[in-house]
């Protein structure tokens, strides 16, 4: 008897399992893959030239037609890949520069490309100039037929790409070069290391001073004894400068070593991990080369410095003038000219600030790590796209009509007259002073002060919870300067705990990198907020009206997810790992219930299916797609293109671009 029941049992549990599997099934089928790439369709349109998160330029006459083409090189999650932008042969009429054609992708990047470890996602490329002809290397390995093969044929070098015996998970950065440093005719090696081990550990004290190291960013020379063909590299040796210093960079140094000064001698210039320049002039001679004490780039009395971080400079006589120029990456994927004025002041080169490369539009993009949202900005019926990144800015992407829409490049919002840009500072971001230019704007739109006028609500690196106030019209808005979002709160003001600073009065502080929502929850025609609350929980702000005022009362954790009897807590990582989260409230099945969109791979649908005891019950009902499109977050909205009044998906992705599909319960 007992044997017949346990069988009995077995036989539910199996049944029970076969029919969760077709159910499982069944949701899969309809959440395929389907996210597509927004495309402008606006032939005419130029853009910033571009590629996904960080873009490492190979300037070459890739199709020998005499015109400088260039390949750009990411190994972002999903935009991997060598890219190939022709030059066109024609000048944009604004800046000058030739204009590009959009991507043609040569092949993967990636997978050939292997990082020095699991944080970093660099593809440490490089690119040198030997008799006129472009070799393309990474660390301890070169691609000598890159236009044919791409990264498909690497050739290895006798030297370990660990040769510098730092521990591997400190090290961030492993640039090879080509160069005959001594001007002998044989090419010896040159490698920039940028190594975090003594930044790593460290935080703020309670005063905001960084208790870590710097980011380091050392020079080494292979000096080869051997010939071209046939090469015998010394042990490396670290370069000094003539006061007996190493040479150190503030991280990622991309060492380029050519005859900046027209003196018949080989300069250094070394680039870092957050935005400047360093210069070191050749104070030897070309055989015995002596380098002095690094300066900074100036330029007009000013500190030169590239608009966002991750310097990834290539020196390449683009303009043909006989001047070697700087060809720049970003850690947007953005390429740009610092053109060689061919004025040596002060035994120093003189660079023009940089100029962004155009091309032909075709994928729509901001940045990256985008933050979209669908909102019909300018109110003239069609949704356009107002959205943050990770350098603080925030733009509105015009929609233009049509469907496919046509699309307008990307306009940075202003507030008080100025372009909206908020970024960490020395000591904003919970990472560290090399994120100081970093703002990872994220954001939702409603009308919070009840004047019937769309406002901006948004969060960042910081963790403030800030609203632009609209006080333009419904078809052109004007943004004011930021005000706090302020809190009736019922105890001490909170904040995350890891927080070396305290908010000022009764602002609201929440974990940074995180959407808040502002939308009337509560049905009572107030604007309410969503957000993360300190601690990592998803928690309503209600807004009520108390003495005739309109006042946001403190969090309630009133959410939690099927099966579950804790409050729904989104994160409970502290530091770094804290916050991040993004997301977006929208009924996104049509049954009359608000849902929740949570950034993910791509992004999980969390079903609202009512209220038990005013807490809200998400069901988890898993990703909305199987296209993986993040290797840091993504953020979901929905958006309505075809206007139909059924919201579809948006989600942008930590390319910087932006992925679209129709809705699934759109049958």
């Amino acid at each position: 008897m007992y044997f017949y029941k346990m069988v009995k049992k077995m036989k539910c549990i199996i049944a029970t399992l076969i029919f969760i599997l077709n159910v499982c099934y069944s949701f899969n089928a309809v959440f395929s893959q389907n996210l597509e790439r927004l495309t402008y369709n606006n032939p005419n349109l130029l853009v910033d030239l571009k590629v996904g998160l960080r873009g490492w330029p190979l300037p070459m006459d890739y199709n020998e037609n005499g015109l400088t083409d260039l390949v750009v090189v990411c190994t972002d999650t999903p935009y991997d890949g060598a890219y190939l932008f022709t030059n066109l042969g024609k000048n944009d009429s604004i800046s000058g520069l030739p204009i590009f054609s959009s991507a043609k992708r040569l092949g993967d990047a990636k997978k050939h490309l292997r990082p020095i470890n699991r944080l970093d996602r660099a593809a440490n490329v490089s690119i040198s100039y030997i008799n006129g002809e472009p070799i393309v290397m990474t660390a301890g390995q070169q691609f000598p037929d890159f236009k044919n093969t791409v990264f498909e044929n690497p050739e290895q070098l006798p030297i370990s790409k660990a040769f510098h015996g730092f521990d591997r998970i400190n090290v961030r950065a492993n640039q090879w070069k080509y160069v005959d440093f001594d001007g002998n005719g044989i090419l010896d090696l040159i490698v920039g290391i940028g190594y975090w081990g003594e930044y790593r550990g460290g935080k703020y004290d309670k005063n905001g001073q960084w208790t870590g190291g710097p980011l380091r960013g050392h020079v080494y020379l292979f000096n080869n004894n051997g010939t071209n063909e046939h090469p015998v590299y010394e042990t490396p040796r670290r370069l000094k400068t003539t006061d007996g210093t190493y040479i150190d960079v503030f991280g990622w140094p991309m060492p380029m070593f050519e005859d900046f000064t027209g003196d018949g001698r080989l300069d250094l210039i070394c680039g870092e991990f957050r935005d400047g320049f360093t210069f070191y002039k050749n104070v030897g001679t070309r055989r015995v080369p002596l380098y002095a004490p690094g300066r900074p780039f100036t330029y007009k009395d000013q500190r030169q410095r590239i608009d966002l971080t991750m310097v990834i400079p290539v020196a390449f006589d683009f303009t043909g003038d006989g001047y070697i120029d700087l060809i720049v990456g970003d850690e947007a994927g953005r390429i740009a000219l610092m053109k060689h004025t061919g004025v040596v002041v002060d035994n120093q080169p003189v660079f023009l600030p940089p100029q962004f490369f155009r091309q032909k539009a075709f994928e729509v993009n901001f940045g990256v790590l985008a933050t979209p949202v669908g909102f019909d900005w300018n109110g003239n019926g069609r949704d356009d796209i107002i959205t943050g990144n990770s350098a603080g800015q925030i733009a509105f992407i015009e929609n233009l009509g049509g469907f496919p829409p046509k699309w307008a490049a990307p306009e940075l919002l202003t507030a008080g007259g100025e372009v909206i840009r908020i970024m960490a500072g020395p000591n904003g971001s919970i990472q560290g002073p090399s994120e100081e230019k970093w703002g990872y704007t994220n954001l939702s739109i409603a009308d919070w002060n009840q004047d019937d006028l769309p406002d901006l609500i948004v969060n960042s690196i910081w963790g403030k919870i800030i609203w632009y106030q609209n006080i333009g019209t419904r078809n052109e808005p004007k943004l004011i300067a930021a005000k706090p979002v302020v809190v009736e709160w019922e105890k001490e003001t909170p904040k995350p705990a890891w927080n070396w600073w305290n908010p000022e009065g009764k602002n609201l502080v929440t974990q940074w990198r995180t959407t808040p929502i502002a939308t009337d929850w509560t049905g009572n025609g107030l604007t309410d907020l969503i957000v993360l609350d300190h601690e990592g929980y998803l928690a309503l702000f209600r807004r009520t009206k108390k003495d005739g005022k309109v006042v946001l009362l403190s969090g309630e954790r009133a959410f939690r997810l099927e099966g579950e009897s804790s409050p729904l807590r989104l994160n409970d990582e502290n530091f770094g790992g804290s916050g991040r989260r993004k997301l977006s409230i929208v009924d996104f099945d049509g049954d009359g219930l608000s849902d929740l969109l949570l950034d993910d791979e791509n992004a999980i649908f969390y079903k609202n299916i009512g209220k038990e005891n005013e807490v809200t019950v998400f069901r988890d009902m898993g990703p909305l797609d199987s296209r993986k499109l993040t290797g840091h977050s993504t953020s979901p909205t929905t958006i309505d293109l075809n206007k139909d009044k059924i919201p579809e998906l948006l989600i942008g992705g930590e390319d910087g671009y932006f992925y679209y599909s129709k809705n699934p319960f759109n049958k």
